[in-house]
């Protein structure tokens, strides 16, 4: 897996400025301490499960700027399907967290989960670490790992958001995710020697994409052949290097060039 911190969330998120910005800079700051550790304990631990997770809790955080609902949350007064069976639970169980944990029952479930008690202390569930902590638990619970790993964001975004709503920042979330984590992972791959095969990754141009493509279409794989290393490109490197029994990272090193042949 590769290491996600601050810079991670720094480069997915939007520029800020102010009290807003202070607070997301603060989240930000919380949540990347222990950001690597704890989504490696809950199998979180590669790119594609890394993006989506971080592209929906950036979304449903504006942009890692609340752990907390903007509104009141009285309009979750006497929701019976939330376990507010109470007077007051309404605002006192409002959406808190990366994904709005929202609801008495829900608030007693992940208390559980996490053997934390929410339901006499709801705010606890607004702190940035306790609010990863949720995330990762919904995202267990509801077994999102496996639509993340077939990149697919609709099913993810209906079981985090009930439907569609905000799909599109979703989507554009998960983009500057994707790309975030190919940088840091092309990173971390050792450049080979002059004359040697280049290493390649999303975003990368030039002639030795365009030798990388024509090899992959001689695979099989019916992409462009056109210089510029893509989603279309970086997807066939994946299922190219998956038949090979190679790490699915989508980065062209030594390894996957010697499987092309």
């Amino acid at each position: 897996m590769i290491t996600v911190d601050s810079e991670v969330l720094q480069d997915i998120a939007p520029n800020m400025s102010g009290r807003k910005g202070a607070r997301q800079k603060s989240i930000i700051a919380a949540i990347g301490e222990i950001l690597q550790p704890t989504l490696a304990g809950y199998q979180i631990d590669t790119r594609l499960r890394v993006a989506h997770f971080l592209a929906q809790a950036c979304h449903e955080s504006d942009g890692f700027c609340t752990t907390e609902e903007y509104a009141s949350g009285a309009a979750y007064e006497g929701r019976t399907n939330l376990g507010n069976t109470q007077p007051g639970d309404g605002k006192r169980f409002k959406g808190r967290g990366l994904f709005q944990l929202t609801g008495r029952a829900n608030y007693v479930s992940y208390g559980t989960a996490l053997d934390v008690d929410l339901v006499d202390n709801p705010t606890l569930a607004g702190g940035p670490v306790m609010s990863l902590k949720i995330a990762c638990e919904f995202w267990k619970e509801h077994k999102l790992n496996r639509f993340a790993d077939t990149d697919d964001l609709i099913t993810v975004t209906r079981k985090i958001n009930g439907g569609l709503n905000g799909i599109e920042s979703r989507r554009a979330y998960l983009i500057k995710a994707k790309a975030a984590l190919a940088r840091l992972a092309g990173a971390a791959v050792t450049t080979p020697d002059a004359g040697a095969t280049p290493v390649l990754q999303r975003g990368s141009k030039g002639e030795g994409v365009a030798k990388l493509q024509a090899a992959l279409r001689q695979k099989g794989f019916p992409i462009a052949v056109d210089g510029d290393f893509g989603a279309a490109t970086e997807l066939a490197v994946m299922q190219f290097q998956t038949s090979k029994g190679l790490t699915s990272d989508g980065i062209v090193g030594p390894a996957t060039w010697a499987a092309l042949g």
